[in-house]
């Protein structure tokens, strides 16, 4: 049955109506750290096999900082961490804890946030408050960390969030438990965890007076990578595990006769690298003299994003130079002059505003990338990063930002390849307008209206372009570049690169 919630716009000094369309679902399916690279027939047939038959994205993007919950944020909101606030996997919050940063993985963390922010964690509405304004509901389905499983529907409201470290609210998981018994124990693939969040969403997500919108985030491939590498053989098998739990749902669907009324939209929050570095910016900082210790509150490192006490202009000097020096380190952001700039107040940086990352409470003093290169690991895999660690994300690599988009239903077209540039943030926007749903003011990602069947216009122009910033540094120059693919008003950062040119001593 088709139900219609009828609201009231104020236009511009007009009045319009609009339908919510209810005749339809949406089910978003986040799949973490899923390099395109795995979408194979050998490694992942049901999610090949999804790919030929709807529609792929070949210019999708991460939203950087490329880590789990900058992404999980970024999808919920459709807006960047300039808007929505959480600025990395670690974030900094002086009324919270004045020297340390706080980890956004755990959901007793960000309820810290939420207190001393006067209810201010997320400042940017989000797709399950969209949803609830008109009468409607979202329920998130996560074997991830519980923080992600928060920030994608942050208040809560009339949806649920059901995740194997919490479940919201808490008098759902006695309903849930005893239809599906004890949440198992987590284990490296994942295996029980994905198949017991599967069955969560097939028995309370997909059922007839289910919500209108459901999500299910699955922690592998990323889970396991991290720590076997890319390409091992735990990593390959976190990556079919979290497969055949897609083909379940895909199988659900097709039973309950819903092939025709469910839009399914696939992404993950990063893409993934092997990791060769060995050294920290906090640990490099403590050794130039530049910090005093761990504990000390002059330089706070909340992962890449530092905070400079009292904002010392010439501090942040002395630190962007030092940065700057080192091979391991790639692209290096500060503040912009005024409104609009693309680079930094210090040389040889880039501005936050140009990378999204302007919140105008949060943003750091210095955000730091580590370098990288094309090079491949033993099983083949290019991308490599100068970060500490075996395999992980979190750079401005195209390793690490360019990612797969996949969606299917009768919303989208069939058998489609786009080559327009989307992102994360592009996510909830489209979830939105396929629903005939207003999108916040807050939403600052576009819908990506030519890969849905009712669209016929003309493919928007995409306009591709390199900026470049250099500054001297000890014999020669480092100089970084930013390249760009812009759709009209909406920039897409395709990846940053820092290169040193070291100018050959003469000798007599």
């Amino acid at each position: 049955m088709k139900y219609l919630f009828v609201f009231i716009l104020f236009v511009s000094g007009f009045t319009v109506k609009a339908q919510t369309d209810t005749s339809i679902r949406t089910l978003i399916v986040f799949f973490d750290g899923l390099r395109p690279d795995y979408i194979t027939p050998e490694l992942m047939p049901n999610v090949y096999a999804f790919s030929k038959k709807g529609v792929y994205g070949k210019q999708h993007h991460s939203v950087f900082p490329t880590v789990t919950r900058v992404n999980s944020s970024s999808y919920a909101t459709g807006s960047y961490p300039g808007t929505n606030g959480i600025m990395g996997n670690t974030v900094y919050f002086p009324q919270v804890n004045p020297v340390k940063g706080l980890n956004t993985g755990d959901a007793k963390e960000l309820n810290k946030i939420t207190v001393a922010t006067n209810d201010r964690l997320v400042t940017a509405t989000s797709l399950g408050e969209a949803l609830e304004s008109v009468g409607q509901r979202m329920m998130v389905f996560s074997s991830g960390s519980s923080g992600q499983a928060l920030l994608q529907n942050h208040k809560v409201g009339n949806g649920a969030i059901v995740n194997t470290s919490m479940i919201l609210p808490e008098s759902f998981k006695t309903v849930i438990e005893a239809k599906l018994g004890p949440i198992p124990a987590h284990s490296k693939p994942n295996h029980a965890q994905h198949k017991w969040i599967t069955d969560a969403l097939i028995d309370f997500g997909l059922v007839a007076d289910g919500p209108l919108v459901n999500a299910i985030w699955y922690s592998d491939p990323d889970g396991t990578a991290h720590s076997d590498g890319i390409g091992s053989a735990t990593a390959n098998s976190s990556i079919q595990s979290v497969d055949t739990q897609f083909g379940r749902i895909i199988a659900a669907i097709g039973q309950k006769g819903w092939s025709n009324k469910v839009n399914i939209i696939i992404s993950t929050d990063h893409g993934f690298v092997t990791k060769v570095g060995k050294m920290s910016v906090a640990d490099f900082l403590i050794q130039k003299g530049l910090k005093k210790d761990k504990e000390s509150d002059d330089v706070v490192a909340a992962e890449g994003a530092l905070y400079v006490k009292n904002h010392d202009p010439e501090k942040i000097r002395q630190i962007v130079t030092a940065l700057q020096q080192e091979d391991w380190v790639g692209a290096v952001f500060t503040r912009s002059e005024k409104n609009g700039d693309m680079k930094g107040w210090v040389p040889g940086t880039f501005s936050f505003e140009a990378i999204h990352w302007n919140h105008t409470e949060r943003s750091a003093d210095i955000l730091v990338d580590e370098n990288w290169s094309d090079a491949k690991n033993n099983a083949g895999y290019a991308g490599t990063s100068y970060s500490r660690g075996v395999a992980g994300h979190g750079g401005f690599s195209p390793y690490e930002v360019h990612i797969a988009l996949l969606a299917g239903g009768p919303s989208f077209k069939q058998s489609y390849e786009g080559e327009i540039p989307t992102s994360n943030v592009d996510i909830a926007p489209t979830v939105l307008n396929i629903h005939n749903i207003p999108a916040p003011v807050t939403m600052t990602g576009r819908p990506f209206v030519e890969l849905l069947r009712k669209y016929n216009g003309k493919l928007p122009l995409v306009k591709r372009s390199t900026l470049e910033t250099s500054t001297a540094i000890t014999g020669g120059m480092y100089k970084l570049k930013l390249d760009i693919s812009e759709v009209g008003k909406y920039r897409y950062i395709n990846f940053s690169k820092a290169e040193r040119e070291i100018q050959a001593s003469s000798g007599r």
